[in-house]
């Protein structure tokens, strides 16, 4: 269009000079030469307009083809950006996982060490006890060497003697009294073994006689603490976190403190409370800084960010 208005306005121009020329009082030999004149410049003035509208198309096809490739280039590059974001995901997803089995594997030396404590304090005092037993039969042996032996009256089941059994010996006697439970060492291992092994139902009932003949001891939290963990490894995330508060509100003192409120955490994020769960992830970072259940938690909260839902 602007090629064909610029070729008619030089036509234009053309046809009022030759108009001027055919009726001007100057000679036809000059006329003639302007006119040859006029048709080179509008020849040159066409050529011009030609090379221009080329030029302008060349321009114009190269910048399409910059422009296509830009557009190839952010195409490229968002393409890019999806495939990092989804890499840095699933790292994210794997560095979650690791720490998982990390902390799993953690907190299991973790308890093997309170077992040891315990034993070694439990070998400690019967040490003592046997010392003082000990020394309580020396101080015998030392105070009644020359004592006389006593002897076994006649008829008291002394050698010999021909009475019959003491009265209420037999049957008639009164009855044996119930078996004791078994020691707080073998519960206990015996509940970390269950647990283990995923026989989590003998787990259960091991830790709760556990719970309720020795409350008192050192491991007394653990085993709370381990009867959370059968739950939650049960889907019973709400007992779970009844199990973890237990630990955190009655064993101050006991080992499992942050790794009940990390659990607790995790077991109210399963429940679908994001904001307590995220609450107890964030008290595990600011109460117990540094341990490996703040790393874990950090990791939680970081995993929880990346997917949007803090």
């Amino acid at each position: 269009m602007r090629k064909s208005s610029m070729m008619l306005f030089v036509m234009v121009l053309a046809l009022g000079f030759c108009f001027g020329v055919m009726y001007s009082p100057a000679p036809a030999g000059a006329a003639s030469r302007e006119m040859i004149q006029l048709q080179q410049d509008v020849s040159r003035l066409i050529d011009s307009q030609n090379a221009l509208q080329t030029s302008v198309e060349q321009k114009h096809a190269v910048l399409k083809t910059l422009l296509e490739q830009s557009l190839d280039g952010v195409n490229r590059m968002n393409t890019s950006m999806g495939a990092l974001s989804q890499t840095v995901q699933q790292v994210q997803a794997n560095t979650g996982s690791r720490l998982d089995a990390m902390g799993t594997q953690v907190q299991a030396l973790v308890d093997n060490l309170d077992e040891l404590k315990s034993r070694m304090a439990k070998l400690n005092q019967q040490l003592a006890d046997t010392q003082n037993t000990l020394q309580g039969i020396d101080a015998k042996l030392g105070g009644g060497a020359g004592a006389a032996t006593p002897q076994p009256a006649a008829g008291a089941g002394a050698p010999g003697s021909t009475g019959g059994p003491a009265p209420g010996a037999g049957n008639g006697g009164a009855p044996p009294s119930a078996l004791p439970p078994p020691s707080a060492d073998v519960l206990y291992a015996s509940g970390r073994r269950d647990f283990d092994t995923g026989k989590y139902d003998l787990a259960r009932q091991e830790f709760g006689d556990y719970l309720r003949y020795y409350p008192d001891t050192e491991l007394a939290g653990n085993a709370q603490f381990y009867m959370g963990e059968v739950n939650f490894a049960q889907g019973r995330y709400h007992d779970a976190v009844s199990s973890y508060d237990s630990v955190l509100l009655d064993y101050p003192r006991s080992f499992k403190l942050a790794a009940a409120r990390l659990k607790k955490g995790m077991a109210l994020l399963e429940m679908g409370q994001q904001a307590a769960g995220i609450k107890e992830l964030r008290e595990v970072v600011r109460r117990h800084p540094g341990t490996e259940e703040a790393r874990r938690a950090n990791a939680k909260l970081h995993e929880l960010a990346a997917a949007g839902k803090q």
